[in-house]
């Protein structure tokens, strides 16, 4: 390697760190959503200090922007001859590997700072309440925005805000399109529910459609077949049914005990179904075959009915008032049972590990020169 080096390679540093800050950033968000599903027990002291991680590109930035200003002023310090003698250890190479080992241990620090902890002890305890299924709708036609910010975005938030008047009840959801599936079992760990809600999304389900019996059905089933506690669905959805067996699935559970109450997300008078790109911008709207604008109104008329089958109260949302102080009332005038169900009771942080990791990686940075030694570098092929 000559050592004419007369500047930083900015073209290198620049490739190597955005691909070092993608990749950091893929890891903890895969690493976030394998843990969440498969450890129920992890939770996070410190959830506020997430958002640190904004602050990681612009660190990045700093140093990318650094770079350039040395390379500006090296080429108004001297004649272009002269540098490699004024600054003849220069390293790209090195420069970057200390700045990765700066950055994944502010990483690693920040994680520590989040505090992950996992609940390492399960207590049998007793509550009274009753068995909850949330049925929601996630087809296209939840993106309709007659209520703002969409339908479905509206309905999740409802949902946490429900979540939050509970007591003892246990709580599942069930999301549907054109199919139905279980997304979170029955449980009394709210801010777990509240999690998997968090994640819904339209683009869950492949297959498109609305199948209300579906989902009545599937969560009719999920429900613990030896609880004595009272059991009730609440139906989230424009009404849509493409199925056509919405009233007949619904009939079968009222006749084996179940409450059904509904929330309809919507405008009788509709809106057309948005399509937006990754960014969130404005494509264009659905059309038919015929190239017309798909517009989806609320199906009140189909609500109506399933709750009179149902035994339970229709409820319509509206931007301001999804009406979960009418439905809270219904549910809370339920006679309660007690439930036996299982809990974390104690939990074991892990934020050392973390902190131990990013403090390694901030001294071994420390220790590492920025400039070339007399010993042949190794990632000299960057210079």
């Amino acid at each position: 390697m000559s050592r004419e080096r007369k500047k930083y390679n900015f073209t290198s540093a620049f490739v190597i760190t955005i691909l070092v800050e993608v990749v950091f950033f893929a890891l903890v968000v895969t690493a976030y959503i394998l843990l969440d599903k498969l450890i129920p027990g992890m939770r996070y002291e410190n959830p506020l200090f997430v958002w640190l991680f904004l602050a990681m590109p612009i660190i990045t930035i700093l140093y990318l922007w650094s770079m350039r200003v040395k390379n500006k002023r090296m080429k108004y310090l001297a004649e272009s001859d002269l540098i490699p003698y004024l600054i003849p250890q220069l390293s790209t190479s090195r420069s970057i590997v200390k700045f990765i080992l700066f950055r994944l241990g502010i990483g690693f620090v920040v994680i520590g700072m989040i505090d992950p902890k996992i609940g390492t002890k399960l207590q049998e305890v007793t509550t009274s309440g009753q068995e909850i299924y949330i049925a929601l709708d996630i087809s296209k036609s939840m993106l309709a925005e007659d209520i703002k910010p969409n339908r479905l975005d509206r309905s999740k938030m409802a949902l946490k805000q429900l979540i939050k008047q509970l007591k003892g009840d246990r709580i599942g959801v069930v999301i549907f399109a054109g199919g139905a599936y279980v997304q979170l079992p029955l449980t009394t760990d709210y801010e777990a529910a509240k999690l998997f809600i968090d994640q819904v999304d339209t683009e869950l389900m492949s297959s498109q459609g609305t199948a209300i019996g579906d989902a009545i059905e599937l969560a009719s089933e999920s429900f613990d077949p030896e609880s004595e506690s009272h059991k009730t669905i609440i139906l989230i959805t424009d009404g849509e049914d493409h199925e056509g067996n919405a009233i007949t699935s619904v009939e079968k559970a009222s006749d084996n005990g179940i409450t059904i109450h509904t929330i309809g997300m919507g405008t009788p008078k509709g809106a057309p179904i948005p399509k937006k790109d990754r960014y969130g911008n404005l494509k264009g709207y659905k059309k038919d075959k015929n190239g017309t604008t798909v517009i989806t109104a609320l199906n009140e008329n189909m609500l109506h009915q399933i709750v009179d089958a149902g035994n339970g109260i229709f409820v319509r949302a509206t931007t301001a008032n999804v009406g979960l102080g009418q439905l809270m009332d219904e549910i809370e005038g339920v006679e309660k049972t007690d439930i036996d169900t299982f809990m974390y009771s104690e939990y074991e942080h892990r934020f050392q590990w973390f902190f131990a990791a990013g403090l390694l990686f901030l001294f071994i940075e420390l220790l590492i020169s920025g400039y070339r030694e007399k010993w042949s570098d190794v990632f000299g092929i960057l210079d």
